[in-house]
């Protein structure tokens, strides 16, 4: 893949720490690395509850051994303290498969503090993890308080309980249910050096909304059973989208450009960097130009190729039908497809506009895959995403 880079400037220490984590494979060949798995980006999720047990489900893509998980306490306001924290498989609902709960630790310990503003990363646990797994993280909050940090639109039902049943294998004390994920960001484990994962970074409609629930429905779902099949070396997927969130201004979650670093450039073994994001700050009305929006993409793939990865840049997909369209914000979304398209500075592009518009009224998206709000595709239309992107513009194997 050709580089298409800007010249930068002086680079923060963080930068530079996360470039040296992200191998090519031909520098890790015959080695093994830790590869990211699964992931959801971080934002507030309500106030901390005291003596409060959380049993998550979550869906990994990539397989591997030595399992880690990351918790965060990113957007609290006092340090977290958890207890007791296990991952098991999940058999049916909040029941685990007989003999696959096991503790996990933290230096050792049973029990972590995660200051505020941080995230802590889990020891290793023996064995190995196939991949497409339904894993199951529970964790226990003794004495949490203040702001929460998780992910709101899971879209995948998990559990909650009072007191600590984190270690139980049974669904007894796990009758209550939450559509959040909490205090767990991302998961990993460990690979072949020549196997990376692709990080896909947007809104909602990357975080799934009007999918399935519990189906793993959401386009990065697709995109990882395509892998699974593929002769790529990218098999690891991270997802993250937060509804409603934009390239430019904080709002829906810390904007694209304020949380880049953490939920993107500092997971493991990520190689490409997949950008589709744009409609939310396009729709909102607030004076963002084309020039802005471009700008802020050109701040994404900088700091993107500083820390190793590839950028795949996808088309603003149509939206004439919700509520917030005119003819100035779609003038403002043709004009931002054309930079994608012909700018040159993307590594590789993905087409969702073409994919997803109807051939009879382009600014409107096909009827056959619009979920009702003319904004959001439904399940068909998801895999259609899916379906429409290079696989070999996402192995990045000659690095940006």
């Amino acid at each position: 893949m050709t580089a298409r880079r800007a010249t930068l400037g002086g680079l923060g220490a963080v930068l530079l720490a996360v470039a040296a984590l992200h191998t090519t494979p031909a520098a890790a060949a015959g080695g093994r690395h830790d590869v990211v798995t699964w992931a959801a980006s971080a934002d507030r999720v309500g106030d901390g509850v005291p003596d409060r047990g959380y049993r998550m489900v979550v869906h990994t893509s990539v397989g591997g051994s030595e399992l880690r998980i990351r918790l965060s306490n990113a957007f609290g306001d006092r340090p977290l303290t958890l207890d007791s924290v296990y991952a098991g498989v999940q058999e049916s609902g909040a029941e685990l498969k007989r003999g696959s709960n096991r503790r996990l630790t933290f230096g050792g310990a049973h029990s972590v503090t995660v200051p505020a503003g941080e995230v802590v990363l889990s020891d290793a646990l023996p064995g190995s993890l196939p991949p497409a797994t339904n894993l199951v993280v529970s964790l226990h909050t003794p004495g949490a308080a203040g702001p929460a940090t998780g992910h709101g639109m899971a879209l995948q039902t998990s559990y909650t309980t009072q007191g600590d049943h984190t270690g139980e294998e049974s669904a007894t004390h796990w009758a209550d249910t939450t559509g959040s994920w909490f205090y767990l960001d991302a998961v990993t484990v460990r690979t072949s050096a020549a196997t990376g994962a692709v990080a896909a970074l947007g809104d909602s409609i990357t975080d799934g909304w009007q999918s399935t629930t519990d189906l793993n429905r959401r386009w990065p779902d697709y995109l990882a059973r395509r892998l699974r099949q593929a002769a790529t070396g990218v098999k690891g997927v991270a997802n993250e989208g937060i509804s409603g969130n934009q390239v430019l201004a904080d709002g829906a979650g810390q904007s694209a450009l304020n949380r880049l670093d953490r939920d993107v450039l500092s997971l493991p073994g990520v190689r490409t960097v997949f950008l589709f994001e744009g409609v939310n700050d396009i729709k909102a009305h607030t004076g963002v130009t084309a020039a802005d929006m471009i700008a802020g993409y050109r701040g994404i793939i900088e700091r993107a190729h500083a820390a190793g990865m590839c950028v795949v840049g996808a088309t603003v997909g149509p939206f004439k039908g919700w509520s917030e369209w005119d003819p100035a914000a779609e003038g403002v979304r043709q004009e931002v497809n054309a930079f994608v398209r012909g700018g040159g500075e993307f590594d590789a592009v993905t087409d969702f506009d073409r994919t997803l518009r109807s051939p009879y009224d382009p600014e409107r998206i096909l009827p056959f895959f619009d979920n009702g709000d003319h904004l959001h595709p439904n399940d068909k239309g998801m895999q259609a995403m899916a379906d429409a992107i290079d696989l070999t513009a996402l192995d990045c194997a000659d690095g940006p």
